[in-house]
């Protein structure tokens, strides 16, 4: 049990260094596009949901919306952020969800026998999508006006952009995650099965 355990706080660990790398070194965890970015940090939160349980890939998720709320007041990574993520709904809240969506998700299908690697895939991509889906539904419902006058769009015309985001951006993150959360939590999940044993 003790071995188990420091295995689990190990892991923890290297997701969590690996978070902060993510969110300080350029084009690791985000890669600009435009006034946006396409967001490469969600897979790291899915494949920590994946191998550890949804409550640890929900405290990696905290903990990068953590570090995005921080950086929202110190750092900002854009100039939307300092307006939209200084509220932690939007910062930290879809992060969290991310984690438990797709670790409740995979522990779902397969306790209905759902084959492993189909489990993980679509555990990847609907992880993806609510942490897109509840950023930028979030950023509407609180912040539709400021984020509009950042952007310098008339705030009529920006549902539609941001379901274009949703459709381009989110599609491609989705898509990304389902790809590459179970080629890393794969792996990972048969070496602490057999350290398990």
């Amino acid at each position: 049990m003790q071995h188990r355990q420091t295995y689990r706080l190990v892991l923890l660990s290297i997701f969590t260094a690996i978070i902060i790398l993510q969110n300080f070194i350029p084009f690791l965890g985000y890669i600009p596009v435009g006034p946006f970015s396409l967001t490469l940090i969600h897979i790291t939160v899915i494949i920590a949901a994946l191998v550890l349980g949804p409550l640890d890939g929900a405290l990696v998720g905290g903990i990068w919306g953590l570090i995005t709320f921080i950086r929202a007041y110190t750092f900002p990574t854009s100039p939307i952020a300092p307006i939209v993520f200084t509220n932690p709904l939007i910062s930290v809240l879809p992060r969290v969800l991310i984690g438990l969506v797709a670790g409740y998700v995979y522990l779902g299908l397969k306790k209905v026998k759902v084959f492993d690697w189909l489990s993980m895939v679509i555990a990847g991509v609907l992880g993806s999508l609510t942490n897109t889906i509840l950023v930028l539904g979030l950023i509407y419902l609180f912040y539709r006006v400021p984020y509009a006058n950042v952007l310098h769009m008339d705030v009529t015309k920006l549902l539609p952009a941001l379901l274009m985001v949703v459709l381009t951006n989110g599609l491609a993150e989705a898509v990304a995650a389902g790809i590459i959360s179970p080629a890393v939590a794969g792996p990972l999940r048969k070496i602490r099965k057999y350290r398990n044993q």
